[in-house]
């Protein structure tokens, strides 16, 4: 099983940064009885990991080469491959990019590297058969996109950053078969590739017969794209204990990754500017 990480996004919300924005060190984590900093996108990698990905996939822009240099050629004993979006065009085009190396039997997960949720091992609720949407509970879904559901929960509408959103309900992550992925890839490629967010192009899937379902498995999600979010995820984080800490499911060996290979820049040490 493939998990497909788009972290080819600018991260203007957040900036200025002196290194991508999926590498600001949120909360911390153990590793040989000693509390190291914990990249962002590590809780995302982590949650595939529990979700049953074999296999990660980083779609990374020209200048992210720090991604590459953090990660390495692998999570533990899990493979990392890394795939280029040569602009910033959004994230359809962004999960596209891995479309080559997905076969179409194969499940696929799809997460966002700036955000922090629970529970870690949500991932599992999410058939591998159909395309389905882990959901969280929020206060404002007007800020995110979130998905109408019919009683048996099938998804009847995602509605993107509406200000009239009428649930509550937001999509996390999703999976989906191989298959499906290229059927959406070639939806988008007919509505000549003018789909941003993956919420519109989901809604002409459902439009012409595909369907897609809500799991709400989700218990809380924060997005660490804004500095308020940033400190919402550190509350949270504290709040969840030594259980909030990523831990690694299979070190050792020459795939062993260790974030000590990383070296900051100056800012990174410091505090947020704003």
């Amino acid at each position: 099983m493939w998990g497909i990480v788009p972290a080819a996004g600018r991260g203007s919300r957040i900036q200025p940064l002196a290194f991508s924005k999926e590498l600001l060190p949120v909360g911390a984590r153990l590793r040989d009885g000693a509390e190291r900093p914990c990249a962002v996108s590590e809780y995302l990698v982590e949650r595939m990991l529990r979700g049953g990905a074999t296999r990660i996939c980083f779609v990374i822009s020209p200048g992210k080469s720090d991604i590459v240099e953090y990660y390495g050629a692998g999570y533990g004993h899990v493979p990392i491959a890394y795939v280029v979006q040569p602009q910033a065009s959004g994230l359809c085009d962004a999960i596209f990019r891995a479309l080559p190396l997905v076969a179409p039997d194969e499940p696929v997960i799809v997460g966002l590297p700036d955000t922090v949720w629970f529970p870690e091992d949500a991932l599992t609720a999410l058939p591998e058969d159909a395309l389905s949407f882990l959901l969280f509970p929020v206060d404002h879904p007007e800020r995110f996109d979130a998905v109408v559901l019919d009683g048996d929960d099938r998804v009847r509408e995602i509605q993107v950053k509406r200000a009239d959103a009428t649930s509550n309900w937001i999509w996390g992550a999703f999976k989906m078969p191989g298959r499906v992925l290229g059927d959406l890839h070639a939806l988008w490629q007919a509505r000549l590739c003018t789909d941003e967010y993956i919420g519109t192009l989901v809604n002409a899937y459902l439009a012409q017969g595909g369907r897609a379902f809500g799991v709400r498995a989700g218990r809380s999600y924060v997005d660490v794209g804004t500095l308020d979010g940033y400190r919402s995820a550190l509350a949270l984080l504290a709040e969840s204990g030594p259980d909030g800490r990523p831990e690694r499911l299979s070190l050792g060996g020459p795939a062993a990754h260790d974030a000590s290979r990383f070296s900051p820049g100056p800012s990174m040490r410091g505090d947020l500017r704003p």
